[in-house]
């Protein structure tokens, strides 16, 4: 093509200088034409010069292209070469596995063969020398019987009773031996039991604990807080989470914020922190504006609006009372008592119950009735401390009366009230009895109707299972359960077997507070009528 490109224009100078030769004059025709010429000729050798020139590169390009293409070739002939060897070999190593593996399985299953065939002759002799050994045992068993059948003869002859008879003669004397035995070893068991009340008592309220700790924690240390709407649940979360941490931080209580519509709650075991929770998002939910800085604002005024409230309740109560000269720390842990509960029973009003019973009771003894109420209101002042303590709640309001001035008497009262220590003036047990009165009255302590109600139910409906047994009644708020029953069917001796029978049914069955004690009566009614 490049030749081509120098070729043309060349001829087309020739052709425009032949024109214009033609044109000119001879002479000068002449002159061109010759210049013409030599400017052809020179243009021919450079066109061909290039020309070849052109060639010479086009072949050797050609030549190199084609020199590494044929390399490429041959470098892909000995990839596919390479790959298909390395291929064949581990099909080949794969081959010999298998190989190997067959053989190894082959000279097991032979191994297995002999060793069945082996076994097959050793239980083909079992089976022939058992079989002489039933046939023998056969044969001895009819001789037994032979022999059973003229000893069972014999004695009827001898007795005059038929193996029948005979039979449930022993039967019944083996179980009125039975029963009494039992009787007497229920009785040992039973006196047992009592020499180890102690230690049984204390394992049955360790298991009670274990079995409703987890109920009455739920209920004791945790408050509800209900929202207007469950758009206010994002503004107490905040941004990330930060508004609720800061609330948590602030007060010492967790919030937990669930599906529940239109409510939070608040969980902790200090019931004035969770108070202190309440109030303050009670406060910034009516304000609007929540944020860790105004959360610390308000947390911090509420908590000293609460603590002057308390003081307010405690002096409040000691007036009331009409106690004078009290340290205001104790006043204030009277006001504390406010919000903590024993068994659902408020504490402060279990202590001004305890308070008032001790005062009638030291007035109608002739001691001195100001110590007494002052020392029933404080029996349980430990169970309200600022601080955690190992000690117990008795020993520990000891500790605080002695610590802020009270009368030796109170102080031994307070520690005294549950026998921890030695009591040592007339007022501590009064203290200890007012106490047991206050915690015993009817509807003091907390317990749900129907669960009450319920278990009332339960024990006359399991009393009245038992044959012979007419009527079933629960009393004393199902301490005490009175099973009548019918004279004709149950008698006295049945009566002592049925009333431990209950008692027994209704400690595996059934769960309750303290004890049930389980009375049968049986009554014999003769009537007649004078006419």
């Amino acid at each position: 093509m490049n030749v081509v490109m120098i070729l043309v224009p060349a001829l087309l100078t020739l052709a425009v200088g032949f024109f214009v030769g033609k044109k000119l004059s001879s002479s000068k025709a002449k002159e061109i034409d010759e210049a013409a010429k030599k400017e052809a000729e020179i243009i021919l050798k450079k066109a061909n010069t290039e020309a070849e020139v052109i060639l010479e590169k086009t072949s050797s390009k050609a030549e190199s292209i084609k020199q590494s293409k044929m390399l490429e070739a041959k470098e892909h002939f000995l990839q596919k070469k390479a790959k298909f060897e390395e291929e064949t070999n581990e099909r080949r190593e794969k081959t010999r596995e298998r190989e190997n593996q067959l053989k190894e399985t082959q000279k097991n299953l032979s191994l297995k063969i002999e060793e069945n065939s082996r076994k097959e002759k050793e239980l083909e002799i079992l089976r022939a020398n058992l079989s002489d050994q039933l046939q023998i045992i056969n044969v001895k068993k009819e001789q037994v019987e032979k022999q059973h059948d003229e000893f069972v003869s014999k004695l009827e002859k001898i007795s005059n009773l038929s193996a029948a008879e005979a039979k449930n003669q022993l039967i019944e004397t083996l179980k009125k031996e039975a029963e009494t035995d039992a009787m007497s070893h229920v009785k040992l068991i039973m006196d047992e039991a009592k020499a180890k009340a102690n230690k049984e008592a204390k394992k049955i309220v360790i298991q009670t604990i274990q079995r409703t700790a987890a109920e009455h924690a739920i209920e004791n240390t945790v408050s509800v807080f209900n929202l207007e709407s469950d758009d206010q649940k994002g503004q107490i979360i905040g941004r990330e989470g930060r508004n609720i941490r800061a609330i948590e931080a602030a007060t010492g209580c967790e919030i937990v914020v669930d599906d529940t519509p239109e409510a939070i709650v608040i969980s902790g075991y200090d019931p004035i922190r969770r108070e202190i929770a309440r109030l303050s998002l009670q406060k910034l939910t009516a304000d609007g504006r929540i944020h860790p800085a105004r959360i610390e604002e308000v947390v911090k005024k509420t908590t000293k609006q609460l603590n002057d409230h308390l003081m307010e309740i405690g002096e409040r109560t000691v007036i009331d009372m009409g106690i004078s000269g009290m340290h205001p720390e104790l006043v204030r842990y009277v006001g504390r008592m406010r919000f903590r509960s024993s068994y659902g029973q408020n504490l402060l009003q279990h202590s001004r119950e305890t308070a008032n019973l001790c005062a009638t009771m030291a007035a109608e003894l002739g001691l001195n009735v100001k110590l007494a109420k002052r020392a029933g209101l404080l029996h349980d002042i430990g169970k309200v401390p600022d601080e955690e303590s190992e000690l117990s709640h008795a020993l520990l309001g000891m500790k605080l009366c002695e610590k802020y001035g009270e009368h030796p008497a109170v102080c031994n009262a307070v520690g005294a009230h549950h026998d921890e220590i030695e009591m040592k003036f007339a007022i501590s047990p009064i203290i200890q009895s007012c106490d047991a009165i206050s915690g015993a009255r009817p509807g003091a302590r907390r317990e749900i109707m129907e669960s009450y109600m319920q278990r009332i139910k339960d024990l006359e409906t399991l009393a009245l299972g038992y044959e012979g047994v007419d009527k079933a009644y629960a009393i004393q708020a199902g301490r005490e359960l009175r099973v009548i029953v019918e004279s004709g069917k149950v008698s006295d001796k049945r009566s002592e077997e049925l009333s431990f029978e209950i008692s027994k049914k209704i400690e595996d069955e059934m769960t309750y507070p303290g004890q049930v004690k389980v009375t049968v009566i049986r009554e014999m009614r003769s009537v007649s009528v004078a006419r």
